[in-house]
């Protein structure tokens, strides 16, 4: 069963949330503007908060986050209420998390507890970029392109169907409480690596150097904005592509964490033009390209193929075929996925392609 509700979570009544024992799957963005209180804190005081479901380290920790649980943390509950910012990319972890606990509900069965999501706006727009997954992609990935301009609710509307789920799935609508209009979906950071206006803007190609050995400045102030390692030379003025929306300026910078941290890097920043559209994954690939090419240091690591999940891409990187036909396949298969999303949208605006 399924469920799209346009007035806000405290005003359902659901027995499940008004007396049922009710566990929060959430981030800092369940943070309610109108009541200066969390979303969790709807269920403390009611006394049937059971349990919460938090990021394990800190909302300011640099370096790879995840929510953990289990079937048995499951159990018992008579409902679960999701309340994550999604970033627009399908390999943002906290999202991958919320499919997981789908597939997990899915295979509790009559024993699932009703799943509810409160939808946030999508920060990185109804903008579509790239393809989707072929086989042998990620754990947890619903078949969505690497941006796919839906929010969590309608990704969550379209893995409940691709999954076959049967345990009773609620989406709150984004539009049902003011947070969303007092708090542009950036203010609260909704990840630490996903910090600012721009970065949801870049994450769908910039998401990518993590599975290389390029960094995408992780461990920095300005974390898929800045990209580089220790081997690029940036001295000599490389005719790096550059693509159209974007500058690149030659930068240094060195990681207080994670790969090369405490090593200085040479790379670049990528700097938006105000008011054109970028297509982070293509220039992304053009990039892997040319440092594959220039750079015999440049390697590509485990779980990039998986991720990338596009074996036509993955051959356009390792110069196999040309831009031509990386930009005419990326056309299309970017036509195909906007086709698929028209049936789980829940909100009038449509995703579109950057032509």
């Amino acid at each position: 069963m399924f469920s799209f509700r346009t007035t806000s979570l405290e005003e359902q009544l659901d027995k499940a949330l008004q007396e049922g024992r009710v566990g929060c799957f959430c981030t800092q963005n369940c943070w309610d503007t109108d009541r200066g209180r969390y979303l969790y804190d709807i269920f403390q005081e009611r006394g049937n908060l059971q349990v919460i479901f938090n990021p394990r380290d800190t909302e300011l920790t640099p370096l790879t986050n995840h929510i953990e649980f289990s079937v048995e943390d499951l159990k018992e509950l008579s409902a679960v209420v999701v309340e994550i910012q999604d970033v627009g990319s399908r390999y943002f972890n906290y999202t991958k998390d919320v499919m997981h606990l789908m597939e997990v509900l899915k295979s509790m069965k009559e024993e699932a507890p009703s799943l509810y999501i409160v939808d946030h706006i999508n920060p990185a727009g109804r903008v579509v970029e790239g393809t989707m997954p072929a086989d042998g992609s990620e754990m947890h990935v619903p078949k969505v392109a690497h941006r796919h301009g839906l929010t969590l609710g309608e990704l969550a509307n379209l893995y409940y169907h691709e999954i076959g789920a049967k345990f009773a799935l609620h989406v709150i609508s984004a539009l049902a409480t003011d947070s969303n209009h007092h708090l542009m979906p950036w203010t609260i950071a909704p990840a630490s690596d996903i910090p600012g206006l721009f970065t949801c803007d870049v994450y769908s190609g910039g998401g990518l150097w993590n599975n290389t050995n390029i960094t995408p400045a992780i461990g920095t102030a300005r974390p898929y904005e800045y990209f580089g390692a220790p081997f690029i030379k940036t001295a000599h003025r490389e005719p790096v592509p550059v693509a159209e929306g974007i500058m690149l300026r030659p930068c240094s910078f060195t990681p207080s964490c994670g790969r090369y941290a405490g090593e200085k890097c040479y790379g670049y920043q990528l700097m938006r033009s105000p008011g054109v559209e970028y297509h982070s994954l293509m220039h992304t690939l053009q990039l892997m390209r040319f440092f594959r090419e220039r750079y015999e240091d440049f390697r590509l690591e485990d779980g990039f193929a998986a991720k990338l999940a596009d074996p036509v891409l993955l051959d356009y990187i390792e110069g196999k075929i040309s831009t031509e036909d990386m930009r005419e396949h990326v056309k299309v298969e970017e036509q195909k996925w906007i086709r698929k999303a028209k049936k789980f949208l829940l909100y009038d605006d449509q995703p579109y392609r950057i032509k």
